[in-house]
């Protein structure tokens, strides 16, 4: 069905509500600016929401403005600048429909026709109130023959246009009465710049953009799905930054506190788009099973070790971290408690806590001219060693693949020789299986006697039985440990652990990147690449798709193809585009062992039946449409 728009004018079409624009110009300087500005906001809202006649607020509103024809043309500039986004993101089918599109508002029309006109619409499609202006220019009321300056006015308009084919649009009660009176087939109840409670409650469909409004008719929009419909699951009190980014983009969004058992996850997981985990959440290949809308994963910490990113590539499925962004936060929290093992300060601390006083430097030590050893060179490892050496620290590191390194540290041939020759040990490896069990018996008993020990790496590679023999014999003579082989799911349970009660270890519950500073960064940084990959189909810094840094498109479509690595894949997508007629004016791709990544940007056209083709291809496991 051709479906005719009858379209709100206030909070709809524009973000604002034009009365109260002419009231903040006419009232300028006004002593009682302030008082009057409320009043005439409350009665806009209180007419919006159906709690009183419109005819009576609109008299009240207008009382109050003292405002005169020459405060239009300031208005009228005010109002073509603030048309709402979705909306100007689809000015070509406003044009391209402007006999099947109509304004509708209490307003006035010397407002509402030059922002209709900005955006390609009729001005004989604007219905709307006519101001009334004395001879000095003053507005004085509005002609009250209009239907619309009293209350049922837009019903009788929608009436007045006819047709079983109307769709009325807006945020307020009197566009919602259109429809309830039957004189539309639809109405959808406009939020994109004010959600009004009493009627999103009464509407059977609610829109937060055009997008959604064309979408939901089966029209092509300016976007190839509404962001509204792309649902985003936040686990493990993630960052409001996140939160704010998905927000901006208009996406659905549930933000839990804390992590989900399995059996709880795999029932959110069905209709969820995009999700956010820390490092409790375990996505797994049974998981991706039942994450049919899946599309991408962001892992917002640095490790994805309790993420299968063999799975999620094999599945379509895009992942995505923040391998940076918390780096200067463990540091920090490694050089702290290097220096508060040194001094000896945790005993100390408690003795002062018991009333005792023990001031003495037995036992008490500067880092400086201190040898640090560090176990994995990678971000972390790099940005200790550079504050460890100004701090005056001797450092050598130990990796298993070559690194620069930086200052004057050194690089130690074997992790037996940086054991042997380090005060201090600290590990900074990765999840991955091969590090389970990395640090023993055998290791500690390697290390200096009375060296000290960190783990703000992975709990699991170092054995916790071990390090407790070895402090508590004395070998170690202090340790800081913020990872554990089992850590509790939320704050509510209790922490159990071998090493709980040793005087001289620092037990920390896994804050090595929890600062405010550095779970902003990650709740932007990592939202922000999700977002891209939506958006663009950008896979750059993705931990298991092959990484594409892919141009801006304009004036085209974006076809993405994700598929089996196997040789034929993009011959057959040519094929495919060949024999749909599509011109390609740009290609990508990128493999790596699991999948290839095929980018074909085309010629504006109908993608509908090319994408459908393109899904048939054999060794396909994802295809979508970007415009």
């Amino acid at each position: 069905m051709k479906y005719r728009f009858l379209i709100d004018f206030d909070s709809t079409l524009i973000k604002l509500e034009s009365l109260e624009v002419l009231a903040e110009v006419a009232l300028g300087e006004a002593p009682d600016r302030t008082e009057r500005l409320e009043a005439i906001s409350s009665l806009t809202a209180r007419a919006m929401n159906g709690e009183m006649s419109f005819g009576d607020a609109l008299l009240e509103r207008l009382a109050l403005l003292d405002a005169n024809r020459r405060h239009l043309a300031d208005v009228v500039e005010r109002l073509q600048h603030n048309v709402s986004d979705s909306f100007l993101r689809n000015r070509d089918f406003l044009r391209r429909e402007a006999d099947r599109v109509f304004i509708v508002s209490g307003g006035f029309r010397s407002l509402v026709e030059p922002v209709a006109k900005q955006l390609g619409l009729r001005a004989d499609h604007v219905h709307a109130n006519d101001l009334v202006f004395d001879e000095h220019g003053k507005i004085t009321g509005c002609d009250a023959s209009n239907p619309l300056a009293h209350d049922g006015g837009k019903v009788m308009v929608a009436r007045k246009l006819g047709g079983d084919d109307l769709v009325v649009v807006g945020d307020g009660w009197g566009d919602y009465e259109i429809h309830a009176a039957g004189a539309a087939k639809r109405f959808y109840a406009f939020t994109e710049n004010a959600a009004r409670a009493r009627v999103t409650t009464a509407a059977k469909r609610v829109a937060p953009s055009f997008d959604e409004v064309l979408y939901d008719c089966g029209l092509k929009s300016s976007v190839s799905y509404p962001k509204n419909r792309i649902e985003v699951l936040l686990l493990e009190n993630i960052h409001d930054n996140a939160v704010q980014s998905f927000t901006r983009e208009g996406y659905r969004i549930r933000s839990v506190p804390t992590s989900l058992d399995a059996d709880a996850l795999r029932e959110e997981i069905s209709r969820v788009s995009i999700l956010g985990i820390r490092s409790k959440t375990q996505v797994n290949a049974t998981l991706l099973e039942e994450a049919r809308q899946l599309v991408a994963v962001g892992a917002f910490c640095i490790g994805t070790n309790q993420i299968d990113l063999a799975a999620c590539a094999r599945a379509g499925v895009a992942v995505f971290n923040a391998p940076f962004s918390n780096t200067r936060s463990v540091v920090e929290l490694a050089i702290a408690e290097i220096i508060l093992l040194m001094r000896n300060l945790p005993e100390k601390m408690r003795a002062m806590h018991a009333g005792e006083w023990k001031k003495s430097a037995r036992g008490s030590f500067e880092v400086r001219g201190k040898t640090l050893g560090i176990v994995g060179y990678g971000n972390i490892g790099m940005q200790l060693s550079v504050l460890a050496e100004a701090l005056g620290m001797n450092v050598r590191y130990y990796d298993l693949q070559p690194r620069l390194a930086l200052g004057t540290a050194r690089s130690c041939a074997s992790l037996r020789e940086l054991l042997e020759a380090s005060d201090v040990v600290t590990l900074h490896v990765d999840g991955r299986p091969e590090n389970r069990g990395l640090f023993g018996r055998e290791e500690f008993a390697k290390m200096r006697e009375g060296a000290l020990f960190l783990n703000l790496a992975r709990g699991h590679v170092v054995d916790h039985d071990a390090l407790h023999e070895a402090v508590a014999g004395g070998r170690i003579r202090g340790a800081g440990v913020d990872v554990f082989p089992e850590e509790p799911a939320g704050n509510d349970q209790a922490f159990e652990s071998v090493l709980r009660g040793l005087g001289n270890v620092l037990l920390t519950p896994h804050i090595g990147g929890s600062t405010l500073e550095a779970q902003a960064d990650i709740g932007r940084f990592v939202a922000d690449k999700l977002v891209g990959y939506i958006n663009t189909g950008s896979t750059m810094n993705s931990v298991n798709f092959p990484e594409l840094q892919l141009p801006e498109f304009a004036d085209a479509h974006r076809l993405i193809h994700v598929h089996h690595n196997v040789p034929g894949v993009v011959a057959e997508i040519n094929g495919v585009l060949a024999r749909d007629g599509i011109n390609v004016v740009g290609q990508y791709l990128k493999t790596n062992e699991y999948i290839g990544y095929a980018i074909t940007d085309v010629d504006k056209a109908d993608c509908d039946p090319v994408l459908a083709d393109l899904k048939r291809i054999e060794h396909t496991i994802r295809a979508r449409t970007l415009y």
